[in-house]
């Protein structure tokens, strides 16, 4: 069954190519468009053809939530749309993928430092609003001419920023479902390597940045849950002292309310031995009196032979880097070069008598001479060898 709104209110909330960018608008009773309806608005220059998202006491609270004044929704919705008012829609969309291509391609020649996004064209054709990325400011002044004089329509440039890009692209996150910030997610936050730190993450720039180049916004989602979690944990409990030596923190359980200990002169790849938070604190304020206990062996927690044989093993430490053993490296034998004789041809100079007319009549000789002379050198090797031989 409808659910119909006890107060009515006269303005809605209109959403433009899949929620890419959303205005609000005026609704007159004529019009009887409700949620879920393709209406024809009107804008500054033209129409535009969106869908209603939100109507009633929800676009109350949104504007309240964007901080968008009644007073300030001028532009009224003309009427529904029709089937002629969705294909010209259709024709519209269809033409944005190529008008961005080619606009790349202008920017590109110009030399900009700058990058179209998206491109998004109004529902009459008369408009088309460009997306684009940048480090710093641009001056577009002549790109504006290019586009003009090329795509014959009124030109729109917009700046946005690389999470703005992600959202009105789309796509697929590390989690196998679909952006946040594409579908439910409106206010973006800064996010720091502090909020993985606190979460124990590994610091890696590959698996901690989203499809936008930045650090993933969902870091910021159980941030909270883990700072109330680690208020239960001694501060400042890095070192113990003992009569043992002094023990480092190695790795810290959120969850089980653990903390990981190791002897300094072990190292962190040495035996660890877990201690509850309460018990850490309890011997960081012995330490403080000047007091130690005798070892961390008998005051650790026992742990099932799982846990146990996960600590056993090499740790990492929490910057997610596994150190591996150095490669051997198989040192190249060298080629032997071979020794030119002498007066080989190298040596001599272009302008030498010995190159000069002559030197063909010398060159012949001296290739008739050589034939002779191996095969009466290798004739007496054969003889020297059986002559060894016969000694032998």
């Amino acid at each position: 069954m409808d659910v119909l709104d006890t107060d009515p209110f006269d303005i809605v909330e209109v959403s433009f190519k899949n929620g890419a960018r959303k205005a609000f608008y005026r609704n007159k009773e004529h019009t009887r468009a409700i949620t879920g309806d393709m209406v024809v608005v009107e804008t500054g220059n033209g129409s535009d053809i969106g869908k209603v998202v939100l109507s009633g006491e929800l676009v109350r609270l949104q504007m309240k939530k964007k901080k968008v004044k009644e007073n300030d929704v001028t532009h009224h919705i003309i009427r529904r749309a029709n089937e002629r008012d969705l294909e010209r829609l259709a024709e519209a969309r269809s033409m944005e993928m190529a008008t961005m291509v080619r606009a790349r391609a202008i920017a590109r020649n110009l030399g900009l430092e700058m990058k179209v996004g998206d491109v998004e064209y109004q529902g009459d054709k008369r408009k088309a609003t460009f997306y684009y990325t940048a480090d710093g400011r641009v001056d577009f002044r002549e790109l504006i001419r290019h586009y003009a004089k090329e795509f014959r329509i009124k030109i729109e440039m917009r700046q946005i920023g690389a999470r703005q890009e992600s959202a009105r692209i789309g796509g697929i996150g590390s989690c196998g479902r679909e952006l946040c910030c594409s579908t439910w997610l409106t206010d973006f936050k800064s996010v720091t390597t502090a909020a993985a730190r606190y979460q124990n993450l590994a610091i890696n720039q590959a698996k901690l940045s989203g499809m936008c180049g930045r650090l993933k916004c969902c870091l910021n989602y159980e941030l909270d849950t883990y700072l109330d979690a680690l208020e239960q944990f001694p501060k400042s409990a890095d070192k113990l002292q003992t009569e043992a030596g002094t023990a480092v923190l190695v790795k810290t359980d959120i969850f089980k309310g653990l903390m990981y200990y190791a002897y300094q002169k072990e190292g962190s790849r040495g035996k660890l031995y877990a201690l509850e938070a309460e018990r850490a604190g309890e011997i960081k304020e012995m330490n403080a009196k000047g007091e130690k206990p005798l070892d961390l062996v008998s005051l650790q927690v026992e742990l099932p032979s799982a846990d146990t044989d996960d600590i056993d093993m090499d740790f990492a430490d929490v910057t997610g880097v596994i150190e591996l053993p150095e490669e051997e490296r198989r040192k190249k034998k060298k080629k032997k070069r071979r020794k030119k004789k002498p007066g080989s041809g190298k040596g001599r100079s272009k302008d030498s008598p010995s190159n000069k007319s002559g030197s063909s009549l010398k060159n012949q000789s001296d290739k008739s001479g050589k034939k002779g002379g191996k095969g009466k050198k290798r004739r007496g090797r054969r003889r020297n060898n059986k002559k060894d031989n016969n000694n032998q």
